[in-house]
């Protein structure tokens, strides 16, 4: 008689989403149901569904099962699900103030099911007001450093631990010149300098500030001898109209180019190499996969040096493109959000960024690039995340059980008298 499985309830971005989120969840997943052990549930949220219906794949079958949910659920949804299909553990990523519901929820959950939370964080201050729901965790992980010193100094009670993203190094690699060469003529048959951006666009990626400065620094070098491509959605409601700020600086005659088809990864990884630098200048940024999958890819970055782009660019000695320091500092939020920075780079200083780039030799350009990929391997290892996954759940599941086996650390029973 086999054993059973370990059941993870899991909430997140459908693991085919296009986003970072998405991605992560999607490699977790993976890497959990292929030791044989573990089966999934998941509710599959932030993406337009065609179909309300419960997901399977030919590959996993009834270990993977995805419901579509508009947002990421309702509190009667879940409960339906930890009742009918009893799991093991609860997982769930991404920004907190998305999951307010569900730690409302923590006393019908917690005394039944441990909950692991792999937590998205975007900048400083310490946030004091997310300690409510780090004690309401029995396992909070950070995607970033971060987000790591943000748990630590804010409830350093809470079992916490580091545990960056990771990117497959088989899927973003080194292409050969041969391959590029063929990709470039079949697609961009103009030679121009290529600087891709691959984010979704959002107020805090800053993409209308991106084509308004990168037309400047077009007029400075010549605009027929570099490109700015952006994979994006350019109308994104929670963005700007794209189509119109390339229309409006006069960008419109191959400087700017918008791709805005959804590519699976493989297809993402020639946008890659055929371009001479990836660029991300966001304002907010938990971890930024885009500029991972670009060092992977053996092409440089520029980033802003806020949030997990900094580790990113740099491992504290060598540097894998440039990293940008904010000119400016905001304190923003919101009433679920009560502060947070936003760091702004300066027009001049991201100008400057691109020029330097720009003037690099290519054989400069390729020596960072491979000592990008060596950053990547060795520092955002995808084996070794998918391995410290079934580490984790493997010691939730012992030490904290479930059900009838519940151990919970933070709860004991007080006599009233």
């Amino acid at each position: 008689m086999s054993e059973k499985k370990i059941k993870i309830f899991c909430i997140s971005d459908h693991p085919m989403a296009p986003s970072g989120v998405g991605t992560q969840t999607k490699y977790v997943m993976e890497s959990l149901i292929k030791t044989g052990r573990y089966q999934v549930i998941a509710f599959g949220g932030a993406i337009k569904h065609e179909s309300y219906e419960p997901q399977r794949t030919e590959q996993y079958g009834d270990d993977l099962i995805i419901v579509p949910v508009d947002g990421y659920g309702t509190q009667e949804m879940v409960r339906s699900v930890i009742w009918n299909e009893r799991p093991d553990i609860l997982w769930f990523m991404t920004d907190p103030r998305f999951y307010e519901w569900l730690w409302d929820m923590e006393n019908e959950i917690r005394p039944l099911i441990p909950m692991v939370y792999y937590h998205v964080w975007d900048n400083k201050p310490y946030p004091e007001y997310n300690k409510k729901f780090y004690l309401s965790t029995d396992v909070v992980v950070g995607i970033s450093k971060l987000t790591s010193e943000c748990v630590s100094n804010v409830s350093p009670e809470t079992d916490h631990r580091y545990l960056p993203h990771a990117v497959d190094p088989e899927v973003f690699r080194k292409l050969s010149d041969e391959e590029i060469s063929k990709f470039k003529e079949e697609n961009f048959p103009e030679d121009r300098f290529t600087f891709f951006w691959n984010n979704r666009n959002a107020r805090r990626k800053m993409s209308g500030s991106l084509i308004w400065w990168f037309n400047e620094f077009a007029e400075e070098v010549g605009p027929d001898k570099v490109r700015l491509l952006l994979h994006t959605d350019p109308k994104d409601p929670n963005g700007q109209d794209l189509n119109a700020i390339i229309g409006h600086v006069g960008a419109q005659d191959g400087r700017v180019v918008l791709s805005t088809q959804k590519y699976p990864p493989e297809f993402l990884n020639y946008f890659y190499n055929i371009a001479d630098c990836t660029v991300n200048i966001s304002d907010a940024e938990g971890f930024g996969l885009a500029t991972l999958e670009s060092l992977s890819s053996e092409t440089p970055i520029i980033v802003n040096m806020t949030g997990g782009l900094q580790e990113q660019v740099t491992d504290g000695e060598e540097w894998f493109g440039v990293g940008i320091e904010p000119a400016s500092k905001a304190l923003i939020g919101s009433q679920m959000v009560p502060y947070i920075y936003e760091d702004r780079v300066s027009k001049e200083d991201f100008i400057a960024s691109l020029h330097k780039i720009y003037s690099m030799s290519e054989e400069e350009r390729r020596e960072l690039g491979k000592k990008g990929r060596g950053h990547v391997v060795k520092n955002y290892n995808f084996e070794n995340f998918c391995k410290e996954w079934i580490e984790l759940m493997d010691r939730v599941h012992d030490e904290y059980g479930s059900w009838d086996n519940r151990k919970h650390k933070n709860w004991a029973l007080k006599e009233i008298k």
